[in-house]
């Protein structure tokens, strides 16, 4: 795994915090993976549909 360096608003890393605090994550770098992987799944499912017009509901 590779280490990554960012700068997030207090504000959101605040709310990450409290996620970790309530047992929602193990802790903020997990948090923070997660967020990614839903973003490249919601990203991915986009493509998808896009290739596929017809499919749209």
């Amino acid at each position: 795994m590779e280490r990554v360096t960012l700068r997030i608003p207090k504000q959101q890393i605040e709310e990450v915090e409290r996620m970790v605090e309530t047992g929602e994550y193990p802790n903020r770098s997990e948090a923070i993976r997660a967020a990614v992987r839903d973003m490249i799944n919601e990203e991915n499912a986009e493509r998808r549909q896009n290739k596929r017009p017809w499919a749209r509901a």
